[in-house]
């Protein structure tokens, strides 16, 4: 499943989840991304090809020519694509991973409880 884009799946019924998305629509190049709800049956595709549940996503997956990344590393490596945003990136990259993914993760928990969920996705309003 090679693209020139990196590959970004996501929950395209979460609000937090579909934030992140139209953000990245709107600061990141063209070029750079293709995003995929994981509800959609390309997402489903992807998520059966790398092994994950396909019920249910915990983490955002970054899919690019480095591999599959996931959890603060999948967002970091997105984070670090974008021009305006690789310092920062940059700097949240020495934060040790174990606290990264703790606070990550502790998100990832609580988004749909924090943010609700939607009936829409971003991507089917582009």
């Amino acid at each position: 499943m090679e693209t020139e884009k990196a590959i970004i799946i996501f929950d395209g019924e979460c609000n937090l989840c579909n934030g992140v998305v139209g953000w990245l629509l709107k600061f990141a190049p063209k070029k750079l991304f293709s995003f995929i709800p994981f509800q959609s049956p390309k997402g489903q595709e992807y998520l059966a090809t790398y092994g994950f549940p396909l019920q249910k996503l915990e983490t955002v997956i970054l899919i690019d020519t480095n591999g599959v990344h996931t959890h603060s590393d999948g967002f970091l490596r997105i984070v670090s694509k974008i021009p305006k945003w690789q310092r920062l990136a940059a700097l949240l990259a020495f934060i040790p991973r174990m606290l990264r993914d703790y606070i990550y993760k502790t998100a990832s928990r609580n988004r749909v409880k924090w943010f609700g969920t939607s009936q829409t996705c971003t991507i089917n309003l582009r």
